[in-house]
């Protein structure tokens, strides 16, 4: 019997396993999922888990972005095809964007990343075996009814295939394979996960809004049931999908949220430091310093430790923190044995907090003392330089500024930064050039203005400084000569140097602290003589890479002498005033080209200030200094001119000061006419009463009313300062000048329009005009034969006669009756200008 039941029973399996018609050869039963599952889709996963797994080992964090990634396993393919490497996500999701400190070179012109390069050739043909094998296990074994998917392990291969393809950036793809889930398996538990990875992809093409409907309908739909699981992931999708929106407050929310999901301490970890930064960027310090604080609690690696404790150490406030305990906080740490290789980063940090709570020099200690520590992070080097560098510049110390900037340059590895500090220690070069040509000149002019008995005294103090100065160095040679070839070793009965025949090879006493001090850099003397011996072999070096190989011996303060043309040289006759006296230069000429080039020097540097650095209040200082100095007119004129440009929309006060300056010192200059009438940036169009105004003036001109004609146009202007007519009234009123005032005063006001409105039809109108009325150009007459003849020549042609032709010739280039729309407008050029007094102006009218 029971042979006959276990044959019946076998019977009945494999009749419930078979499919219920002929044509069928899979069937949604038991051994069909576990044929799908371990045929296909198990291979499938395995190669996803292998990619994710590979990405999480080669992910290097760049904390120097503005947010750093949740997850370190997914790339952002938008930066992969310009070569940066990003993060993503550590068990699937993908991440909040966030670029890795490694970079690799993609040449794929598309999202698929077969054709990565050989760092990443492997990862990307894992991901295309994870498609390859999903698509295979649905063409296999899916088991379609009525428009219903039987086979519930074909729920995991679309989504094992959405995955692959949003992992390629291939979006849109990924997201026709969450289609199938939602028309063929709509019943099925786990659709709250194609949702989230639906709106994901919604997310990665930048369609925000799409995305946040599809988060709403995942928590606010009562029928939706979401497990832990899913809840974990989707609050850091819609954290990203917030941030990258631009909505910062919801995002910080919805990250708290998603701390409080996330129970894995190094996802914690990285939700608390992300939130922090955005918190940060909030202004909300408190608040962050609180979130980096929980991301150094749960952080499983030193290099996030260190970096939440230099985020701590940004959310200092001077004001409200107090100092003495943040400091004692810090140095806590940083004697921590298993900081021992990142003491750099912790004095940076402390330099942070020094800054912060304006103890400057302290601050400078910290980062000093941060730059003779071994190096852990290239870019917090840069960083510490870059600290330094800000306080000489604060000082106007450039050329220092400059070289502590260039040493930033040479180690850091942040590009965005990089290229950042490329353009300015290019702009303090320009800058530190014009500083020293005003600083140098200045001394020359002020020696030259001494008299005699003054000079020599001057020198002679500058020469005991030169004395004094020898011999110390003198001093200091001797001593090192005498201390050379000698050996200063401790070789008492404790010495680890001394012949100790019980014990020759204790190390017992190796400390730097103990009794007796054996060990031999312990010796404080030691440490000048090793300097004075540097210095004797290598001279003084600048602090910069490749040191020892460079031919360059020159030190700052040697930089700084060769700008002010110092020479470092000897001379024999250096301890004597004639030798500095005779270099004095007492031609007029040879003074007068060091005033002007003093003087235009200290106007590019006025520019600089205002150009480069966005510093109104040091330009403005610096060329108001200018006009005190009593440059010639041109350059007087220019610093007036750009003092004006630069205040007058941010400081009235200053631009007032220098426009009565101009009206009163160079009334008739198109410069004059400019701050008079400074020119609108952004016309509108013209309305229909300006027109009629316009029309108006315009035949009044006709009927040679131009007095009234102008008073018109004025008037216009005044009213409608933005409208469109503007330059054509002010090219009429132009024309009504060179009818009541004169040849001269039409071409100042000619001047002024090109000044200001040189790309208007208008402007080119008037560019036109100005080179015939400037020109030299006279009538030539020809005879019947068509040579040419004088005047003499032809006695029926009087001047008078010659006069109206040249008024005819005037009249034929009038303004155009019917206005016109002008075209874009350009800001003055800052060129020299020939001005006139006003003596000369009226003599010439």
């Amino acid at each position: 019997m029971k042979k006959y039941l276990l044959i019946i029973l076998a019977v009945i399996s494999v009749i419930a396993c078979n499919p219920r018609t002929k044509k069928k050869k899979t069937k949604s039963g038991p051994v069909n999922r576990f044929m799908t599952y371990y045929n296909t889709l198990f291979n499938s996963k395995e190669a996803l888990n292998f990619e994710l797994e590979s990405r999480d080992k080669a992910h290097v964090d760049n904390f120097f972005d503005p947010y750093i990634s949740v997850y370190t396993t997914e790339d952002n393919m938008d930066d992969l095809q310009n070569g940066v490497s990003t993060s993503g996500s550590d068990s699937g999701p993908m991440p909040l964007r966030g670029r890795a400190g490694n970079e690799a070179t993609f040449n794929n012109s598309g999202g698929d990343r077969s054709l990565s390069s050989n760092n990443t050739k492997k990862g990307a043909s894992t991901l295309q075996i994870t498609e390859a094998k999903a698509l295979k296990a649905i063409s296999k074994y899916s088991v379609l009814v009525s428009g219903v998917e039987k086979n519930k392990k074909i729920f995991d291969a679309y989504i094992l295939l959405a995955k692959a393809r949003m992992y390629q950036g291939k979006y849109l793809e990924s997201l026709d394979a969450l289609g199938y889930i939602f028309n063929t398996m709509s019943k099925d538990k786990r659709l709250p996960l194609a949702k989230i990875y639906q709106a994901a992809n919604f997310t990665k093409m930048k369609e925000y809004y799409r995305a946040d409907e599809v988060f709403k309908e995942l928590e606010e739909d009562p029928k939706i049931k979401l497990k832990k699981e899913h809840k974990k992931i989707l609050k850091v999708y819609q954290a990203d999908n917030f941030l990258k929106w631009g909505k910062k407050e919801l995002a910080a929310e919805v990250l708290d949220e998603a701390f409080t999901y996330n129970k894995n301490r190094k996802t914690r970890s990285r939700i608390a430091f992300l939130r922090g930064q955005i918190l940060s960027d909030l202004g909300q310090k408190p608040e962050a310093r609180e979130s980096f604080a929980t991301a150094y609690k749960y952080a499983n690696n030193y290099e996030f430790e260190v970096k939440s404790q230099i985020e701590i150490a940004k959310t200092f406030d001077g004001k409200a923190d107090s100092y003495e305990e943040a400091i004692a906080y810090i140095d806590k740490i940083a004697k921590k044995g298993t900081y021992a290789s990142r003491k750099n980063e912790l004095y940076y940090a402390s330099g942070l907090i020094a800054t912060s709570a304006t103890k400057d020099s302290i601050a400078d200690s910290y980062f000093r003392k941060a730059l003779k520590e071994k190096q852990s992070d290239p870019q917090i080097r840069g960083l510490t330089y870059s600290e330094l560098a800000k306080k000489y510049f604060a000082k106007d110390d450039y050329l220092t500024a400059g070289v502590y900037y260039d040493s930033a340059l040479a180690v850091m590895t942040y590009k965005p930064e990089k290229d950042r500090l490329t353009d300015l220690t290019a702009n303090i070069k320009k800058l530190s050039k014009n500083y020293y040509i005003v600083k140098k000149n200045d001394s020359i002019l002020a020696l030259a203005k001494m008299t005699d008995a003054e000079k020599r005294e001057y020198f002679t103090k500058y020469i005991e400084k030169i004395k004094e100065k020898e011999a110390a160095e003198a001093l200091e040679k001797r001593r090192a000569e005498r201390s050379k070839g000698f050996d200063n070793g401790d070789y008492n009965s404790n010495s680890i140097f001394a012949n100790n025949s019980t014990d020759s090879n204790s190390f017992q006493n190796f400390g730097i602290n103990t009794g007796g001090s054996t060990f031999y850099f312990a010796n404080a003397n030691n440490i000048p003589r090793g300097e004075t011996a540097f210095k004797q072999v290598w001279g003084n070096r600048t602090l910069q890479d490749n040191w020892r190989y460079s031919a360059k011996t020159t030190t700052i303060e040697d930089l700084k002498n060769e700008a002010l043309g110092i020479t470092s040289a000897p001379d024999p006759r250096r301890l004597e005033p004639e030798f500095y006296i005779e270099k004095i230069p007492t031609s007029k000429t040879e003074l007068d080209k060091l005033k002007k080039d003093r003087d235009t020097a200290s106007l590019g540097m006025g520019r600089m200030y205002e150009s480069f650095f966005g510093n109104t209040k040091l330009a403005t200082k610096t060329l108001y200094d200018l006009v005190d100095n009593k440059p010639d007119e041109e350059t007087d004129l220019l610093a007036l001119y750009n003092i004006f440009v630069f205040n007058y929309e941010k400081n009235p006060a200053d631009a007032e000061k220098a426009k009565q300056i101009i009206l009163q010192k160079y009334p008739y200059t198109s410069y004059a006419e400019f701050v008079k009438n400074p020119k609108s940036k952004d016309f509108n169009k013209s309305s229909a009463d300006v027109e009629k105004l316009y029309a108006d003036a315009y035949n009044l001109y006709l009927t040679e009313k131009y007095s009234e004609s102008t008073t018109m146009a004025d008037k216009a202007i005044a009213d409608h300062p933005k409208d469109a007519l503007v330059p054509k009234f002010y090219l009429l009123n132009a024309y009504n000048a060179g009818k009541t005032a004169g040849k001269e005063i039409m071409i100042l006001q000619l001047e002024q329009i090109v000044l200001n409105y040189g790309n208007t039809p208008e402007g080119k109108k008037a560019k036109d005009l100005l080179k015939f009325l400037k020109s030299d150009a006279k009538l030539e007459f020809t005879d019947e034969n068509g040579n040419a003849m004088s005047q003499k020549d032809n006695p029926s042609t009087t001047n008078a006669e010659e006069e109206e032709r040249q008024k005819e010739q005037l009249n034929s280039s009038a303004p155009i009756g019917g206005p016109g729309i002008p075209g874009s407008v350009e800001m003055p050029q800052q060129t020299g200008v020939k001005t006139a007094t006003p003596e000369q102006a009226k003599r010439k009218k």
